[in-house]
């Protein structure tokens, strides 16, 4: 079970994988983008942790609705506004929780990926952080379906989205900055695939 507890150790976890990954996703969209990726999510991460920190939330759902807005307001380009639809639609999913089990963790990734598409019209091989969102997402409903444990369940959604994230590698980008590079987006991995899939490896770390 996830309680209100390991939903912030989640989320203080992130902050600090997002700022040890800083240079190396900045590097990424260096390549295919505005080189600000790494900066953003480490920014709008760190926020929000202060934001936790002054006032603490009293439920899960809180906390996600105090994460979403920090990022709306802090992170820069697209990854802000898609990542804070990501965690207030999460935030919905998990209202009136006081813990989440096995479905509550699968229902909090897939109301936040169909916030993703909702709002940023991506689809699957557009070379967006659906890419390694959906397979994620795919994986874990199988798991949870086959009946295994929320370790095991993670565990299969960090490797399908990391399968995923390296599949970007070849696509054009169809969606964002990238999208203007053309061919020329080809043979570089997403950098929006890579923060995602950091985020569901570290939600494994933390919950496995």
């Amino acid at each position: 079970m996830v309680s209100r507890d390991k939903l912030l150790a989640w989320i203080e976890a992130l902050q600090k994988v997002y700022n040890e990954n800083k240079q190396y996703l900045t590097e990424l969209d260096s390549a295919i983008g505005d080189a600000d990726h790494g900066i953003n999510m480490n920014r709008g991460f760190t926020n929000a942790m202060a934001e936790l920190e002054k006032k603490p939330p009293d439920d899960i759902t809180t906390a996600l609705k105090t994460v979403a807005m920090a990022l709306i307001r802090t992170v820069g380009g697209a990854a802000g506004p898609l990542y804070g639809t990501f965690f207030m639609r999460a935030s919905t999913a998990c209202a009136g929780k006081e813990s989440l089990d096995s479905d509550g963790v699968v229902a909090l990734f897939e109301a936040g990926l169909e916030g993703v598409l909702q709002r940023g019209k991506a689809e699957l091989n557009d070379k967006t952080m659906v890419d390694a969102l959906t397979p994620g997402l795919n994986a874990m409903k199988q798991a949870l379906n086959n009946g295994a444990e929320l370790s095991e369940i993670l565990q299969q959604g960090t490797a399908a989205a990391e399968e995923g994230m390296k599949n970007t590698i070849p696509l054009q980008a169809r969606k964002g900055r990238a999208s203007y590079l053309g061919e020329r987006s080809i043979g570089h991995q997403d950098p929006g695939a890579t923060s995602s899939y950091l985020m569901i490896k570290t939600a494994t770390e933390v919950w496995g």
